[in-house]
């Protein structure tokens, strides 16, 4: 038998994070005896998905975690790795601040082709945000694809002028549409089991990072529960881990809600919490196309963001978008006017919309054997 081809993605890790999750949603519909995938990631401990990698027959290999001081040794890592391993088809960096350090490395070891995912449309605060874009600079001559899962995604890592100039490849997060369609089943029991029965719910799904602008849910939350005077009549469904968690949890108790918020941790049946939530709440400072949002639709769920998400992600009549500058009370008031209860699935939707990995597998597995894109 044919080998299948194999194709390298570069993380930070493998956890349960959005581009890690994207991944693996493609990699579970591949026809893998024609694409695998391996991973090479920037750390020594064990992620949320190198079982599953390792059952999928996919193989981890390890690089030390980039920091400045570490430059030299750092490409040196890189570099004994590919001089080690150049039997990959193709190297799909996700980790785009030192893309511009691996894939020149990985393409003169004789890799074919090269790819730059852009997976964010913003960089974290202050010295770290400004050494990520000035490592990120001229990465758009250093790759022989660029991927990018917005507009603003493109415009934040690879420039305004590769995107004007149609350098870039939209390719959406597509998830698997019909794991999350509506189950009403699944939504009182999960209710039951969190205690949660007659309460109206809001939910959030993200990792507890300053993008994801906690902070600011959580005083959309307060004003939600003071503006109907019941705060019995309201839960806050929180999924993700972080390092942000501690302090988010401090602030739910100084603006007196911590007995409304549920902080859940990382589930891999994220599906079933999108059940019990009766609407979808996401202010975050910025983001490249949040899968969660997808996510949110395909359920049926109301969702209010902010608009500084791309647009690219509102496919259904069911997404508003709110500016996070205002007050989080503008917020509350509009969950209070527009809340429903009672919703149904927008799986065929979605899918016409390009975000179902069932057909995103075929067009990608194409591509890598092929390594053009069509």
């Amino acid at each position: 038998m044919t080998e299948p081809i194999r194709i390298l993605h570069v993380l930070g890790n493998v956890q349960l994070g959005g581009a890690e999750s994207r991944v693996m949603d493609l990699y579970r519909h591949l026809d893998r005896s024609r694409v695998q995938f391996d991973f090479l990631v920037h750390t020594d401990k064990e992620g949320h998905f190198d079982k599953e990698i390792l059952r999928l027959g996919g193989r981890i290999f390890r690089v030390p975690r980039f920091q400045l001081y570490n430059y030299f040794s750092y490409r040196k890592a890189v570099a004994y790795f590919f001089k080690q391993h150049h039997e990959f088809k193709a190297v799909q960096g996700h980790m785009t601040s030192t893309a511009s350090i691996y894939l020149p490395i990985a393409k003169k070891a004789g890799i074919p082709v090269t790819i730059a995912h852009a997976r964010s449309a913003g960089v974290d605060k202050g010295l770290k945000g400004k050494l990520t874009g000035w490592m990120r600079r001229n990465l758009s001559g250093q790759a022989d694809y660029l991927f990018t899962c917005s507009r603003l995604a493109g415009i934040s890592v690879f420039g305004e002028r590769a995107v004007r100039e149609g350098k870039t490849i939209f390719i959406p997060n597509a998830i698997d549409c019909q794991a999350f369609a509506y189950n009403e089943k699944k939504r009182e029991e999960l209710r039951r089991e969190l205690g949660i029965e007659d309460k109206y719910v809001i939910g959030h799904v993200g990792r507890f990072h300053y993008a994801k602008n906690h902070e600011y849910l959580l005083r959309v939350f307060a004003a939600l529960c003071d503006k109907k005077g019941a705060e019995s009549e309201y839960a806050l469904l929180l999924l993700g881990e972080g390092g942000g968690m501690e302090d988010a949890k401090r602030l739910a108790g100084e603006l007196g809600i911590a007995k409304q918020v549920y902080f859940l941790g990382n589930h891999s049946n994220v599906f079933d919490y999108y059940q019990a939530m009766d609407y979808f709440v996401y202010p975050s400072r910025f983001e490249g196309l949040p899968g969660t949002v997808v996510e949110a639709q395909a359920s049926g769920l109301k969702v209010l963001m902010s608009d500084s998400i791309c647009e690219e992600v509102a496919v259904t009549g069911l997404v508003h978008t709110m500016s996070i500058s205002g007050e989080p009370s503008m917020w509350a008031d509009y969950i209070i006017d527009t809340g429903v209860y009672g919703r149904r699935s927008h799986v065929e939707e979605m899918k016409r919309a390009g975000f179902d990995v069932g057909a995103q597998a075929e067009k990608m597995m194409a591509f890598y054997e092929t390594g053009e894109w069509k």
